[in-house]
């Protein structure tokens, strides 16, 4: 812990300890602050707080009526928060769960079948059929893809990588799904952008998500859900021991 004094306030101390703190309360957006120009800013609204901690001492408002009922508000608050960490404290998710977890239900992380393929998009079906009867003769798909193609893609040879179903425009996703490892479309696609040929590089199967990948994704959907179940008891416990009337 970075306990250097950057500043001091009427007798308080502001350390770099405190700005860490806050950048760590900021969550992600502490990521932007966390250079020499935001840390700056932060130190000069710790500042700011101090001051106002000063004011507020010197006045004497924490004895003010109001502010002692916002002050018990918030005790109550916080007092649930912790008996709720409390009651869930103790929950954990093993490895060994997350495994028989995973093999009782395989079928929920069956992944969707995909393809990787590359395309070559033209304006007209004239110039996309001549573009076919280049390759069809011995040209290269990906030299013609970089030469005729609007589609960024070109640059690559026309290639778009690796897809599910759903991700393209329909006739091209009905398209390229029914093809053959290999195969090049030789009627051009019709779509909203133009016309396509089509050249599927791969196609995976549908299949099970090996357990590894998700792992440490599963233990914390596992854990969530444990910590529910721990939550909805300790309520149910409660119930008995506090009786709850719901009046009308």
């Amino acid at each position: 812990m970075d306990n250097k004094i950057l500043a001091n306030v009427g007798g308080i101390a502001i350390t770099n300890a405190e700005i860490d703190e806050f950048l760590a309360n900021l969550g992600q957006r502490g990521q932007g602050y966390n250079n020499p120009e935001g840390r700056k800013i932060i130190l000069n609204q710790l500042v700011a707080n101090k001051l106002l901690l000063l004011e507020a001492r010197k006045n004497l408002y924490e004895m003010e009526p109001e502010f002692k009922a916002q002050l018990a508000k918030f005790k109550d608050s916080l007092l649930v928060s912790y008996a709720t960490e409390k009651a869930i404290s103790a929950v954990t998710v093993s490895d060994k769960e997350a495994e028989d977890y995973y093999n009782a239900n395989s079928e929920r992380f069956m992944g969707e079948e995909t393809v990787s393929a590359s395309h070559i998009l033209v304006e007209t079906e004239e110039e996309a059929r001549e573009i076919y009867a280049r390759i069809a003769a011995g040209a290269s798909f990906e030299e013609e893809a970089l030469a005729h193609s609007t589609c960024p893609s070109k640059a690559n040879g026309g290639n778009l990588g690796e897809f599910g179903r759903g991700q393209m425009v329909p006739e091209f996703d009905t398209a390229v799904f029914e093809m053959e490892v290999g195969e090049i479309t030789s009627e051009p696609v019709k779509t909203q952008f133009g016309y396509h040929l089509i050249k599927l590089n791969e196609k995976k199967d549908a299949a099970v998500t090996p357990l590894e990948e998700i792992r440490e994704e599963l233990k914390n959907v596992l854990l969530d859900e444990k910590k529910h179940q721990a939550y909805e008891s300790k309520i149910n416990q409660l119930k008995i021991l506090f009786p709850v009337d719901y009046l009308n």
